[in-house]
C-alpha cells in the first residue's frame, strides 16, 4: 500500500500531517499547514521568475492540519499558500485568499517583500478601515518559500559545550561584524560566509570570547516607513519566518552556508547563540499587512483583546504571539529544535522573554512555553538566555525565570555605570552585583552564571560613546530624537563627543578600562558588545536599529590604531586572567557582603580595615577592596587556584592610597590595572596608590609547601 494514497482525479496525494512545512523525502514533497479555523487551503506553485504556475487544493485535514503530497515536486520549488475562511475581524478572523502567505515552517525564503497596498487584507484608505476587504493579488509583491534538501555532511562537527562558568559572550551583528573587515572578500562581507573567515574567528578566539551571539538572523521585514527614509530594520527584530535565515545574509543563496558557518565557528572552539524573536511578528496590528500568520489563522497565532478585532500589544510592535495556543507553541518549539538539531546552534537569547512566560493571568515561571522548554530533552541542554522584561503588565521579571535559564542583568549594567560615573550611594549594590547578584539568582539551585552581566549591548550606547556623550544623538534616525532611551547613565568627561583634549581622552580611556574590568572580573557570565574591545563609536546614536551603514559596521581600522590596540590588549589580558583564576568565575555563590571570617571573601576599606554597615551606607563612599581567597588545599606545586586575589576600586574624584593587607610570606604583585602611565607599584610600606577613577588587580602566590621528609 502506498505511503501517500492518491486523491482520485488528481496527481496530489493525501500526504501526512507531520512533519509540518514542506518536507523533501527523496521522492517528492509533503506539504503540511496548521490552521484551526480555515475552510480550504490552496498550495500555490511558482517558477523561478516568481510567476504563479499552479494552485493545488490540499486534500486532507487531520487534527487541524491541512496536508498533501506532490510526488513531482523537488528541492528548489517556490511556493506559498492561499487560505480560505471567514473574513470577520470582529470575530478575530482575517482570512483572505487573495493574499499569498508564507509557510510558517518554510526553511528558505527567496526574494524580498515589496511594499504595496495589495499586501493588506483590507483596502487602505477605506472608510471602514480593516473591516473592508481587499481583492487584489499580493503574490507579485511577496517573497516566496522554497523547498530545501536538508542533506549536509557535518563531518567531525561537535558542539564545544563550554561550561557556563567559563562562558564569555560576544554580541555581534552578522553585517556589522564583517562588512568592513579587510581580510574578508568583498562578495562575502555581511554574510554567514564571512563569519567563518580565519581573520574574524582568530580575533574572537585571541580576545578570549567563547560564544558568538548573533543579533536576529531569521528572515524579517524592513518597515515601510524606514525604507521611505532610506533606512532599514538593521537589527532584525521584525521576524516573519522562524525557520529561515534572512536571504540578505546568504552569499550563496543556499541555507548550507549557515551550516558551514556554524561548523567553522565550532572548529575555532566557539559556540553560536542566536538572538530570537518569538514574542511578535512583522504583521503588526489590525492595520498591518497580511503576510503569513494573520491570514493562516489570526485567532490562533495572536493574542487578541476582549474585542477580537484588536491585538494585545505587550511588545510595542502591534501584536503579541500567543504561546498559550497549542499550534503556535508547537511552531516555536519546532523552530527551536530545528536550529539546534539541524543547524547545530548552541543556544538562544530570547527577546522580550517575559512575554513568552505570560499566561492569561500574567507572568508565570511555569507557563506553557517555559515549562515546555524546561522539560524538552533537546532544548533543556542548550544555553537559554532571557531578556526578562517587556512593556506589558508585570513586565519586569529579572531573577524570576526558572532554573536552567540565564537572564540579562540590567541592574548590573546600571550600577556599574553609575559607580564609575561617580554617583553616590552605589558601593553596597556594586558589591552585590560583582559577586553574581545573589539577591536575584541565589535560589532553586541557580548559579552565578545565570546573571548575564553587561555594561553595553546593541541597544544603547557603545562603550566609547558611554564615556563620550551625556546625551543621545539620534538625528540620523529621522525621528526628531524621540527614539532611544534618555536614561543612559553616561558621562562625557567634560566634552560632548569627539575631542582632541589629551586629558579628556586619557580619562575616557581609563574609564573604559574600569568598566571592562568590572565586567570581566565579576562573578556571572560576561557579555561584550562587538567593537567595545577597541572602542568603536556610533557617534552618540543609542538606538541604531535602522542604520545599516558605516555608523554600525565595525571599523577595523580603529582596531589597528594605537588606542584601539591598547584597549584590545587590555581585554585580552583581563580575559586571560579570568581563565587563569577560577576565583573570578566561581560555580557557586559566595555571600556578597560577608563580614564573618570567611577565607573565600573579604571586603575592606582603603585603610585595610573591614567594611562595616556604616561604610556600606556612606553615600560618599566610592572606594573598596575585595579579597578573594584561593583554594587552601595542601599542594607542593600551588597553582593559580591557590592564589589570593585583591581587587582595588577607586571610583572617586581623587587619588587614594590603599593599605594592602600584609602577607609577608606571599608578596603581592600588580597583575592588571586600568592606569596607563605611570603604572602603579607597591610602595615600601606595601601600599598602592591609585589615581582618581581607576582599579587594579593584585595577586599573591601561596608559598610552596615543604617537601615530605
Amino acid at each position: 500500500m502506498s505511503a501517500h494514497p492518491t486523491v482520485p482525479g488528481s496527481r496530489v496525494r493525501a500526504g501526512r500531517p507531520f512533519p509540518l512545512g514542506a518536507t523533501w523525502d527523496g521522492v517528492g514533497v509533503n506539504f503540511s499547514l496548521y490552521s484551526r479555523h480555515a475552510t480550504k487551503v490552496e498550495l500555490c506553485l511558482f517558477n523561478e521568475r516568481g510567476r504563479e504556475v499552479e494552485r493545488i487544493v490540499l486534500p486532507e485535514y487531520t487534527d487541524e492540519i491541512w496536508h498533501g503530497y506532490l510526488p513531482d515536486a523537488r528541492p528548489g520549488q517556490r511556493y506559498g499558500y492561499r487560505v480560505h475562511g471567514p473574513y470577520a475581524p470582529d470575530a478575530g478572523h482575517r482570512f483572505n485568499p487573495n493574499k499569498l502567505l508564507l509557510d510558517p515552517y518554510a526553511r528558505q525564503i527567496v526574494g524580498q517583500l515589496k511594499w504595496a497596498p495589495a499586501l493588506f487584507g483590507y483596502s487602505i484608505g477605506h472608510r471602514d478601515k480593516d473591516l473592508s476587504f481587499d481583492k487584489r493579488d499580493s503574490a507579485p509583491f511577496m517573497p516566496k518559500c522554497a523547498v530545501v534538501d536538508p542533506a549536509f555532511t557535518w563531518g567531525h562537527d561537535r558542539p564545544p559545550c563550554v561550561a557556563w562558568e567559563d562562558t564569555v559572550i560576544y554580541e555581534a551583528h552578522v553585517r556589522g561584524l564583517t562588512m568592513r573587515h579587510p581580510d574578508v572578500a568583498e562578495a562575502a562581507r555581511g554574510t554567514f560566509s564571512a563569519l567563518k573567515h580565519d581573520g574574524v574567528l582568530d580575533h574572537l578566539r585571541h580576545l578570549g570570547a567563547t560564544a558568538l551571539e548573533l543579533l536576529p538572523i531569521h528572515a524579517h521585514v524592513d518597515d515601510q516607513h524606514l525604507l521611505e527614509r532610506g533606512l532599514r530594520n538593521y537589527w532584525g527584530y521584525n521576524t516573519l519566518a522562524f525557520f529561515a535565515p534572512d536571504p540578505r545574509l546568504l552569499s550563496t543563496n543556499a541555507i548550507a552556508e549557515f551550516k558551514q558557518m556554524v561548523a567553522g565557528v565550532h572548529a575555532a572552539g566557539l559556540e553560536v547563540i542566536l538572538d530570537v524573536v518569538y514574542n511578535h511578528t512583522a504583521e503588526g496590528n489590525e492595520l498591518g499587512p497580511t503576510l503569513s500568520f494573520k491570514g493562516i489563522d489570526n485567532a490562533s497565532y495572536y493574542r487578541l483583546a476582549d474585542d477580537p478585532r484588536y491585538y494585545i500589544n505587550d511588545t510595542g510592535t502591534g501584536n503579541t504571539f500567543d504561546l498559550t495556543n497549542a499550534g503556535a507553541l508547537r511552531m516555536v518549539m519546532d523552530s527551536l529544535r530545528y536550529w539546534v538539531q539541524d543547524m547545530h546552534v548552541d543556544g538562544f537569547r530570547f527577546d522580550l522573554a517575559t512575554i513568552l512566560g505570560r499566561e492569561r493571568s500574567g507572568f508565570d515561571p511555569s507557563g506553557s512555553f517555559l515549562d515546555a522548554v524546561r522539560q524538552d530533552p533537546v532544548l533543556s541542554q542548550v544555553k537559554l538566555i532571557a531578556e526578562p522584561w517587556d512593556i506589558g503588565p508585570g513586565g519586569y521579571q529579572l531573577g524570576q525565570f526558572a532554573p536552567g535559564w540565564a537572564e540579562w542583568n540590567d541592574k548590573f549594567r546600571d550600577n556599574v555605570r553609575a559607580l564609575w560615573r561617580g554617583d553616590g550611594g552605589q558601593l553596597a549594590e556594586f558589591a552585590t552585583r560583582i559577586m553574581g547578584s545573589a539577591d536575584l539568582f541565589n535560589h532553586k539551585g541557580r548559579r552565578p552564571a545565570a546573571s548575564i552581566n553587561f555594561v553595553t549591548a546593541h541597544d544603547g550606547f557603545t562603550l566609547h560613546d558611554l564615556v563620550s556623550y551625556n546625551d543621545k544623538h539620534n538625528e540620523a534616525n529621522g525621528e526628531d530624537g524621540r527614539d532611544g532611551s534618555d536614561h543612559n547613565i553616561s558621562w562625557n568627561h567634560g566634552v560632548e563627543g569627539p575631542t582632541e583634549d589629551a586629558a579628556v581622552l586619557a580619562l575616557r580611556a581609563r574609564q573604559m578600562r574600569n568598566l571592562l574590568a568590572s565586567l570581566l572580573f565579576s562573578q556571572g557570565t560576561p557579555m561584550l558588545l562587538a567593537g567595545d574591545e577597541f572602542g568603536r563609536t556610533q557617534q552618540g546614536n543609542n538606538n541604531a536599529y535602522c542604520q545599516d551603514n558605516e555608523l554600525t559596521w565595525l571599523d577595523w581600522a580603529q582596531a589597528g590604531s594605537a588606542a584601539g590596540a591598547q584597549q584590545a590588549a587590555f581585554v585580552r589580558k583581563a580575559l586571560k586572567l579570568r581563565r587563569r583564576y577560577p576565583q573570578l568565575r566561581r560555580g557557586r555563590f559566595l555571600e556578597a557582603r560577608d563580614d564573618v571570617a570567611d577565607t573565600a571573601i573579604e571586603w575592606l576599606r582603603a585603610d585595610g580595615g573591614p567594611m562595616h554597615e556604616a561604610d556600606w551606607n556612606d553615600p560618599e563612599a566610592r572606594v573598596l577592596m575585595l579579597r578573594l581567597g584561593g583554594n587552601d588545599a595542601h599542594s607542593h606545586e600551588p597553582g593559580p587556584e591557590h592564589e589570593t586575589l585583591l581587587l582595588l576600586f577607586n571610583a572617586g574624584h581623587g587619588e587614594v592610597r590603599f593599605d594592602v593587607p600584609g602577607v609577608p610570606e606571599r608578596p603581592w604583585r600588580v597583575v592588571l590595572t586600568s592606569v596607563d602611565s605611570p603604572a602603579p607599584a607597591l610602595d615600601a610600606q606595601g601600599g598602592l596608590t591609585l589615581p582618581e577613577r581607576s582599579m587594579a588587580l593584585l595577586a599573591s602566590r601561596r608559598a610552596r609547601a615543604p617537601a615530605a621528609a
